[in-house]
């Protein structure tokens, strides 16, 4: 009778095993490179991808569950810009800029659906996402080093090629707490306030904008606690 028992819870908690084991399947990181086009949206420029440039970037996601995610990324972009066609502002004066930020960051990711590879649990392989998060940018010289905190806001999809490789299209605006971005040279110092407003906020401020292509791979393997079940 007892052994007769046994079997039975065996055969009741092997599911249990199962279910517990397609749960917690996957991999709980991911590492990866990014690349795409950059560009400023300041003093002397309000119109989106104008001076594009280049951006890269290494990143880390930390994946809580199939729809949250934790990522941090580290970024060297170009940003430029010119009075070429900000009418109105500065007639007669030419003035231009270009320079290298670098923008360390952390965001919160939640997909609209469960991200993964598709099976019973409704996960899909193909999956958009939301992001919001807090960053550093640094621009340095020539004029002066420049500090600022930065609050990067977007979108992405994202498409499980296979087990372990991904890849995503991610738009991210990050606005920033300097308005001297686009001071670089020593008769440019007018760029921080060129309608010499001296408004406060964050809409008096410069801010930069990244379009990246970007692979990742998974690492670190979801323990499976079936063990634990029986």
């Amino acid at each position: 009778m007892i052994k007769r028992l046994q079997i039975l819870t065996l055969a009741l908690l092997l599911p249990l095993c199962n279910h517990a084991a397609a749960q917690e399947d996957g991999y709980m990181m991911e590492i990866g490179l990014g690349g795409g086009g950059s560009f400023y949206m300041g003093d002397v420029n309000t119109r989106l991808y104008n001076n594009t440039n280049g951006v890269f970037s290494v990143l880390a996601r930390y994946n809580v569950n199939p729809r949250f995610s934790l990522k941090a990324d580290l970024a060297a972009a170009g940003i430029s810009g010119s009075t070429d066609n900000a009418y109105g502002v500065l007639p007669g004066d030419r003035l231009e800029f270009s320079r290298t930020v670098y923008d360390f960051g952390v965001q919160m990711e939640w997909g609209f659906c469960g991200y993964g590879m598709e099976g019973w649990n409704g996960n899909h392989r193909l999956a958009p996402y939301g992001l919001l998060g807090i960053g550093v940018t640094f621009a340095p010289k020539p004029v002066q080093n420049d500090f600022a905190a930065n609050f990067p806001v977007g979108m992405g999809i994202r498409y499980k090629l296979s087990e372990r490789v991904n890849i995503g299209l991610e738009w991210t605006m990050r606005f920033s707490t300097s308005d001297r971005l686009d001071v670089t040279r020593d008769y440019s110092p007018v760029l921080e306030d060129p309608f010499m407003i001296r408004g406060k906020g964050i809409k008096n401020k410069d801010s930069y904008s990244f379009t990246m292509l970007y692979v990742t791979f998974d690492v670190f393997k979801r323990p499976c606690h079936c063990d634990d079940e029986q």
